[in-house]
Order: structure tokens, then sequence, then C-alpha cells
């Protein structure tokens, strides 16, 4: 790919990140009338102003203008970090047992109560990075603090990794999947893949041995365990002693964690989980380049060992697969990664940018056609894999163009 290619996409991507997506949730996403963000927008741009509020929407809200605010060092970013930042203390925070509430209605008042391990992983890592941007000493602490409720109550010692799940109280539970969508199992990849991602970012501003320790080991499980034995895919679901107990692929989540595997080991500087980190992305891009790519470039949503299961193609997948590809080839200068990378990007541009109302939508069929009933802002509907994608793709293009 040309240079003058290279500088011409990581502007679009910075002009897509800038004038859409944070400017976006910054006209629409605030509520005035009760705190915090908004919980619920319409496609069509209708606010639900009594939609329940998410530990997981606030917090990568949170991380989003964090970011923002330490890259780019505008004021208007750093007002939507600090108003993310107080309505997770005044409001999602547990004074009695510590920890997140995961679901508050409209009003702030907490509806559900229970300890999701992976909305905790999530408030750990928008702390750190809101340390990271302003060196707010209190959103350190609260972070550590979260560490510890997580490595005294989470933690499996007989087997290893971290029960999904626990009650408010941090006993025991039985409710312990992630949504409606996801089986009700004691572990998953998706939140072992997002506590490893936390601890990467807490371990930047909080380099201790226990960190360093517990960081080294989940990177571990995840090879060890998460992955498939020929490392080309996750597994998504396990009992409490690792048994597999499902065999859909998510190309997206593929991806995701292929560059993260890699960014945990690099923060960590730990040179014998950097090389498997790295043998074991190189394996998932090319299995996802392979399999999950469709012909425009889009990233199809499932699949299994008969083929494509789900070809739909939501909007976070792209995302990710733009960031997996390109450290793809940082790590191997092969070429077909770099193109990957860019199809999607033009996959993204003609068919999952909302041109009308701004953002992205939430997912488009195989042949692009946007899904209009699907929500713009919801719990899971946030600034993050958009958002994030742009802050990486922007700094890996500027130094794959300074080589």
């Amino acid at each position: 790919m040309a240079t003058v290619n290279l500088l011409a996409w990581k502007e679009s991507i910075e002009r897509e990140l800038k004038d859409n997506i944070l400017s976006f949730w910054m006209e629409h996403s605030v509520d005035q009338a009760n705190g915090g963000f908004v919980g619920e927008i319409s496609n069509d741009m209708k606010i639900n102003p009594n939609a329940d509020k998410g530990l997981v929407l606030h917090a990568r809200v949170l991380w989003t203008f964090s970011a923002a605010y330490r890259i780019y060092k505008d004021a208007a970013y750093l007002n939507m970090a600090e108003r993310a930042y107080r309505y997770l203390l005044d409001k999602f925070w547990d004074n009695q047992y510590g920890g997140f509430f995961w679901m508050l209605d409209y009003k702030g008042e907490p509806i559900q109560e229970k300890k999701q391990v992976y909305g905790q992983a999530f408030a750990i890592y928008a702390l750190a990075e809101y340390n990271r941007a302003t060196g707010n000493a209190d959103a350190l602490e609260r972070a550590i603090l979260m560490f510890d409720l997580l490595e005294q109550h989470s933690v499996d010692h007989e087997y290893g990794g971290y029960i999904e799940a626990l009650g408010r109280d941090w006993h025991e539970t039985d409710q312990l999947s992630l949504s409606d969508k996801d089986l009700n199992e004691k572990k998953s990849m998706n939140t072992h893949l997002h506590v490893m991602e936390a601890y990467t970012n807490l371990y930047r501003v909080w380099q201790t041995d226990v960190l360093k320790s517990r960081l080294g080991e989940i990177i571990k499980i995840t090879i060890d365990h998460i992955l498939t034995p020929d490392q080309r895919h996750f597994y998504l679901f396990f009992d409490e002693q690792w048994n597999v107990k499902s065999h859909e692929v998510s190309y997206g989540h593929d991806i995701e964690g292929s560059w993260l595997l890699v960014e945990a080991a690099e923060v960590l500087s730990n040179p014998a989980l950097i090389e498997r980190a790295s043998k074991a992305a190189i394996a998932m891009a090319e299995a996802t380049l392979a399999e999950g790519v469709d012909e425009d470039g889009g990233i199809i949503n499932e699949g299994d060992s008969s083929g494509w299961i789900d070809t739909d193609k939501h909007w976070w997948p792209q995302a990710e697969a733009i960031v997996g590809f390109v450290n793809a080839y940082e790590m191997t200068n092969k070429e077909d990664y770099l193109q990957a990378a860019f199809k999607t990007w033009q996959f993204i541009d003609l068919y999952i940018i909302d041109k009308v109302n701004g953002e992205w939508y939430w997912k488009t069929d195989r042949a692009g056609n946007p899904d209009h009933s699907q929500l713009k802002v919801e719990p899971w509907k946030c600034p993050y894999h958009n958002g994030r994608m742009g802050f990486e793709v922007i700094e890996r293009l500027e130094r794959i163009h300074s080589k």
C-alpha cells in the first residue's frame, strides 16, 4: 500500500473518530435531566428518557473520552470523561459491599445488583484510563480496590480463572450469564478477555508484583484453556473445570482477542509470553481472514464446523478486525493483512456508518442493508469499539508510515 494511501486512510479514520463518533456522543447522549448518559436512543434518534442505565455503557464512555482527552487534550473530551467518572462513583458504586451495580433505572437507582465480573473489569479499564489521562489519584485507588475485590471473590483457586458473576454481597449466585444471548456457565471467553484487557491497562499505571503475576496468569489461561488446540479460534463458554460448553466461532472476538493478547504480553514486557501470544495472534488473524471475511470486506458474525451460521455483520467486529489485521501486518509484514484491514474499513464507510443520523448502525445483513430496528444507543451500544479502533489505527498507521 503506497504511503500516500496510508496517510489518506489515517486521515479518514481520524475524521470519522472526531467528527462522527466522539461528536455524536457529546451531542446526543448526555442525560441533562437525570445525570450520566441516556440509556436508549433509537436508530432514528428518538430518546427514551426512562430507559435503564447500564454499567458497561457508562464505563465505556469513561474509557473512550479519557483516551480521547489523553491523546488530543480537548477540554470537551475531559468534560465527558469527568461526567462519566462522577456518575459511576455516585450512582453505580455499591457503598455497602463495594463494586459496581450492573444496571440502574433512569433515575440512578440500582435494579440489578449482582457483581458481573465483566462489568467490574470495564470499570477497572476505564478508571485506569482516566488516571492515565488526568493523573486523578482517586480513580487509581478505586481501580486498585476493584482489582482487590475481584482477586478476593472471583478467582477460582482450584481450576484457575474467574467466575462469571457473584451476588451483590460477593457470594455465589446462580445468575451467571452476561446477557440473554449467553450461556449460564461459570466461565466465559468474553469475561476473561476483558479482565485481561482491564489488568493490562491497570498495569500501565500500577506496576506491582501481584498485578504482574495475575496478568501473566490470565494470558496463560487464555492460551492454554480458551484457545482451541490449533490456536485459530476461541472457545466461548466453559464450566468451572474448563470443559468446553459451546463450539460456535465468534469471528469478532477472535480478531479482537488476537491483538489484545499481544498487547497484554507486551505491556507486561514478558518475552516468553510475547512469543506465545504472538504465535496465537497470527493464527487467529490468519483464521479470521480465511474464514470470517466476506467478499465485500465485512466480518461475518458467527460460524461453526459447518460454516457460517449467522451472516449478519455487526458494527463491533468490523472495528476490531481493522485493529487485528493491522496488528497482524505489523507482526508479519504480510501485505494481505493490511489490504484486509483497508477493505473492512471500506465496508464500514459504505455500509456501517450512518451518514444521516450519525454514529454507526448496529448491524447490516450480509448484503450490507442496515437493520433500522436496532438501537443506536443502549447498554451494549457504546463508543468503545469504534472509538478504540480510531485511536489504535491512527497510531499504528503513523508507525507503519514512519518505517
